[in-house]
């Protein structure tokens, strides 16, 4: 792949497909029986998902198969790996060797192996003998394998790293500030292997009750022909303005990101029709590509799916998938205007020409898409009033009328479906580009939103579990792959039903076949993501992380959160998003949430996860492994360094938004009401548009440099009013530590004080400092609220001492660390109450002043400049 970008080759499209194939799915394509084996062996693991996550899981299932379905799932993928993934570029591609049937057939056995012998398992005490450690060792070994064949080289060796860790982490050649006890080869094989502390964690667990059917439902839905209707929209919509395919290519990439868990699929994918489309309005090749890199790895952060990171959220954060989905919206959200703004800076900045010959107004389009986007929404909400009026009329037989419903609507959508041309993907090398236009083909594809909406309606109205939701709306799409061609021609009047039946049968076959590829990556990155996680829970290697981060920072904050990025960064790097996440949440989300605190910030754990998370993706972006930047690279025939670095450029709002709502946690929408909510979305669309403008150094015309110095000021009292307001009238007053007591007393219930505690480290025997924050609960009386809280003070001499407190209570876990038994005592430092203070929001009327002001000024020097010479101002 290097040798055809270094020599400003694009791919062929048989090579893009093969590039695709053996990152995403696997380039081992074995003809005849094998090919067919091979073929229904996806078939059964995509049915046997489908089956699990239906309600009657239960009933169809044995109660073994269900409790152990994170071995059977892994068996499947390590199996279909050794089948579709050579071992080297050398090795065959036609045929199957020898080896390869071995170590799938162990593997398999091995994945099972918990499965099995369960009960021996179980007498033993869930803990490995001498026999079961052998076993693990070469489970692991094959594991490994399996990940360097589906997802390159950096996962596992990463995970060899850790592995090796846990065995030698005691030796005498590793430094002192790393070294640990050791384990022996049989309590490390147990914990990785035998319990679910290691590679059947939640990690495996999330893979195989959630992730599964969304990777299917993706497969499906493109696979009835959604992601070609997408693309071919975004470009009726866009493709006709400045800069349109480049913007085409932003909404196109976002909406097959949203049910898309590959970055590198969606550059390929979109981007075999935009790349080529936007170099011919006069993008460079690394701007076409960088524009599709940015856009595809945006799609990673873009809920509901999110790369499949929302689901691991929920686990690791501890709250609902809404919560998450609705945490993660706004910053995607505003980070997908703020790359359309981008690429339409470009295109008046070069002043590109546009595609076609039709005048298409700029107001009317995005008045147009937001209505659609409103009505969709809206439509997703509504559909819950007739579902409660039909649950109420019918309590017993709602769910056959609701389906009879559903059935009814996709029939008349499909029926205005047959009234227009079936779509056909474009040639982007066609020597004339007609674009589509939108009020001639959104027919043909209105029903492809119906499984959308079932799944966002049971998602977000009946807060369903992730899997079912996904397995509803998954079996709506196995209905419309079957039905849609042989209803189109009943519909159209024409005889060949039963051929058209069949051709559906085929796209369900090949889409269940996809299904079941796609995942084979991302449940070997749990699986090896696992081992990782295992290493962090028997060694206690975080803590190790967070004291190398601290020492290296100096305690500054700052400083602090910009290593945690880049070791994000750096971690991140050549692992598939799924993995990603795992491993820099596993590492550094503890680390941001201990130094925080140490340093006085308090942070959301969510909003610690979606910080690291940011930085993990950017690793698809940036060289020299950015995955997704070489794939761009291929298809645009550009320099793929080059690719990288503009990727990462136009990514640089990306870069920003964690450091703003690891500050100011509104961008989340974390304790924000409906009013707030809306003034928080329109003021960060406002300050993301304007950090846009300030970096690309051009606004209403190009920006001196003091211009985009203040465009960037703007930004940042936009994004953060609090930080201003702050220094204007200071949120908090102290109070001596002696009179906390006095001060729970007269506080309102549920305000909050802030305690910095001092004292030594339990570790190290070092002073050490965290601030605790206290909510004031119902109880009456300061002392009952001490007690409620869990602190037991102890006043001597004017200090305020701690002493331990009892085990659960609300402050025990923050004082974890701490040695209460040492010579110094553990003490509380200060005591900061909330005090009255303006409203943040009052720092926007002096920003919006100064950004009229600048637009004032440019507008004035861009009509100066376009006044032919020689004529008078």
């Amino acid at each position: 792949m290097a040798s055809d970008t270094q020599g400003n080759r694009p791919l062929s499209e048989e090579e893009l497909q093969e590039l695709v194939a053996s990152s995403d799915a696997g380039a081992r394509d074995p003809a005849g029986t094998i090919g067919v084996f091979l073929a229904i062996v996806a078939v059964v693991w995509s049915v046997f998902q489908v089956v699990l996550a239906s309600p009657l899981s239960n009933v169809l299932l044995p109660g073994s198969v269900v409790n152990n379905s994170r071995q059977i799932h892994l068996a499947f993928a390590i199996f279909l790996a050794f089948m579709a993934y050579p071992a080297l570029k050398s090795s065959p591609r036609n045929y199957i060797p020898i080896q390869d049937w071995i170590m799938a057939i162990l593997g398999t056995f091995i994945a099972l192996y918990g499965y099995i012998f369960y009960q021996k398992i179980v007498d033993s005490g869930g803990l490995a003998d001498n026999t079961d450690k052998w076993f693990a060792l070469v489970g692991l070994i094959l594991l490994f394998e399996a990940a360097r064949r589906a997802l390159g080289p950096a996962m596992a060796i990463i995970a060899t790293i850790f592995l090796a860790y846990v065995f030698f982490g005691s030796s005498e050649w590793v430094p002192d500030v790393i070294r640990w006890k050791g384990a022996t080869l049989k309590k490390a094989m147990s914990h990785m292997w035998i319990t679910s502390e290691g590679v059947f964690g939640i990690a495996l667990g999330v893979s195989t009750k959630f992730v599964f059917l969304f990777v299917l439902f993706g497969a499906l839905l493109d696979k009835a022909g959604a992601g070609n209707y997408f693309i071919k929209m975004a470009f009726g919509a866009l493709g006709h303005l400045k800069g349109g395919p480049a913007k085409a290519a932003v909404v196109g990439s976002a909406a097959t990101g949203l049910i898309s868990g590959s970055s590198i699929a969606n550059v390929v994918t979109t981007g075999t029709f935009t790349i080529p489309l936007m170099k011919r309005v006069g993008f460079t090749s690394e701007q076409a590509g960088s524009v599709e890199v940015a856009s595809s790895v945006n799609g990673q952060i873009m809920p509901p799916v999110m790369g499949a990171a929302a689901f691991l959220m929920v686990e690791y954060v501890g709250i609902s998938y809404v919560e998450v989905i609705t945490h993660a919206f706004l910053p995607a959200a505003i980070s997908y205007v703020a790359l359309v703004y981008i690429v339409h800076l470009e295109a008046v900045k070069r002043n590109m020409p546009t595609l076609g010959n039709r005048v298409v107004s700029m107001g009317r389009t995005i008045g147009g898409m937001a209505l659609f986007f409103a009505g969709f929404a809206g439509l997703c909400y509504g559909v819950q009033f007739p579902v409660k009026w039909v649950t109420a009329l019918m309590p017993d037989g709602s769910g056959l009328v609701l389906s009879v419903l559903v059935c009814m609507a996709y029939i008349g959508l499909l029926w205005l479906a047959a009234g227009v041309e079936d779509l056909v993907p474009d040639d982007p090398n066609a020597k004339e580009v007609e674009l589509p236009v939108v009020a001639e083909i959104y027919k043909a594809g209105l029903h492809y939103l119906l499984p959308i909406i079932v799944l966002v309606y049971f998602l977000m109205i009946e807060q369903k579990s992730p899997g079912l939701s996904a397995f509803w709306a998954t079996a709506l799409l196995f209905v419309i792959l079957l039905t849609q061609k042989p209803l189109k021609a009943l519909f159209r009047g024409q005889s060949n039903m039963v051929t058209t039946f069949m051709e559906g049968v085929h796209d369900l076959w090949q889409g269940l076949i996809d299904g079941a590829r796609n995942m084979i990556g991302i449940a070997l990155a749990t699986a090896t993501a696992g081992v990782i996680v295992g290493t962090v829970t028997l060694t206690g290697v975080g803590q190790v992380m967070a004291d190398l981060v601290e020492f290296l920072s100096g305690g500054n904050l700052i400083l602090m959160l910009v290593m945690v990025g880049l070791l994000s960064l750096v971690l991140g790097m050549g692992l598939p998003t799924t993995a990603n996440y795992i491993v820099v949440s596993s590492l550094m989300a503890g680390v941001v949430v201990e130094l925080g605190a140490q340093s006085g910030l308090i942070v959301p754990l969510i909003a610690v996860h979606l910080f690291v998370f940011y930085f993990g993706i950017m690793a698809d972006v940036t060289p020299p492994v950015g995955l997704a930047s070489f794939a761009a690279a291929a298809v645009s025939g550009g320099d793929a360094i080059r690719t990288g670095f503009t990727a990462f450029f136009y990514s640089l709002r990306t870069v920003a938004l964690p450091f703003v709502f690891i500050f100011n946690t509104d961008l989340l929408l974390i304790d924000v009401g409906w009013v707030g909510g809306i003034i928080v979305a329109i003021s960060a669309g406002i300050a993301i548009l304007v950090f846009t403008a300030g970096t690309m150094g051009y606004f209403v015309t190009r920006s001196r440099i003091y211009e985009s110095v203040a465009l960037i000021l703007i930004a940042f009292a936009l994004f953060r009013p609090d930080f201003f307001m702050n220094r204007i009238a200071p949120p908090y007053v102290q109070i001596e530590p002696a009179e906390l007591t006095q001060a729970l007393d007269t506080a309102a219930e549920g305000g909050e004080l802030r305690m910095l505690i001092t004292g030594p480290d339990f570790d190290t025997g070092a002073t050490k400092d965290t601030t605790v924050v206290m909510t004031v609960g119902p109880e009456q009386g300061g002392q009952a609220r001490l007690d409620a809280f869990g602190l037991l003070l102890i006043e001597e001499d004017g200090v305020v001492k701690l002493d331990e407190p009892m085990f659960g209570t609300p402050v025990s876990s923050s004082l974890e660390s701490f040695d209460f038994y040492a010579d110094d005592p553990v003490r509380i430092a200060s005591v900061q109450a909330p005090s009255s203070q303006p409203p943040k929001e009052l720092i926007f009327i002096p920003a919006l002043l100064l950004l009229a002001l600048v637009a004032f000024v440019q507008r004035a020097r861009a009509g100066r400049e376009s006044e032919p010479e020689g004529e008078p101002a």
